[in-house]
């Protein structure tokens, strides 16, 4: 009979052990490597995000040693896509609004001005909530994570909140997750509920998608 107990604890105890490690490595980086990765990681997005002109980006601010930088949303704000008009060159940035209950409504990001400290030491955009759905508007969804496999498959803090935020992207958008080296593995011990990402983009590697992981 299949121990159904026991193999989700082993899958648990595996996400937990991979996750110390991960955060384990991310707070040893020095800051100048930090911002190294940051602007790796950025050039290839906003490549990326030339490259597929979406009208609606989602993406966070990250935080302490996450890929990016805390300079991200600005970065996007401003990156021309291809084929713009000069009266609508930029995408709308859309930054997340953590919900007591663990769940991600949305607002417009409008500059560094914008936002504010909010819970967990995030930084939430200070503008009109737009709801959850918000996020099935984005064609390109930019997602914190601390690992993803070669499946795509997404590790994340632990919360399930970006779990049910991709559960409404659109699926024709484009969700990608930054990521330090290293972080790109060949497993992630996946339960039902986690979600894919379509690709990865590390300061090494640049962007990794499907084609790439099944090599």
């Amino acid at each position: 009979m299949p121990d159904f107990i026991g193999d989700a604890e082993s899958l648990r105890a595996g996400k937990i052990a991979l996750r110390t490690r991960i955060l384990a490595a991310r707070r040893s980086k020095t800051p100048g490597s930090l911002r190294e990765a940051a602007e790796a990681v950025t050039a290839a997005l906003l490549v990326e995000i030339h490259n597929q002109s979406p009208t609606v980006i989602a993406t966070y601010v990250p935080i302490g040693p996450e890929p990016g930088g805390p300079g991200l949303p600005e970065a996007l704000r401003r990156v021309p896509t291809a084929g713009r008009t000069r009266a609508h060159r930029t995408a709308t940035v859309l930054l997340p609004v953590l919900l007591p209950d663990g769940d991600l409504d949305w607002a417009q990001y409008d500059g560094p001005g914008s936002v504010r400290p909010g819970p967990r030491g995030l930084l939430e955009p200070v503008g009109r909530r737009l709801g959850v759905a918000a996020v099935a508007e984005a064609g390109l969804v930019v997602v914190p994570a601390l690992a993803v496999d070669r499946r795509g498959v997404r590790m994340g803090r632990g919360g399930g909140s970006y779990d049910r935020a991709l559960a409404r992207v659109s699926p024709q958008a484009f969700t990608v997750a930054l990521l330090h080296d290293g972080e790109l593995v060949d497993r992630v011990p996946a339960e039902a509920h986690d979600r894919h990402v379509r690709a990865t983009i590390t300061p090494s590697e640049g962007l990794s998608g499907a084609a790439d992981w099944t090599k």
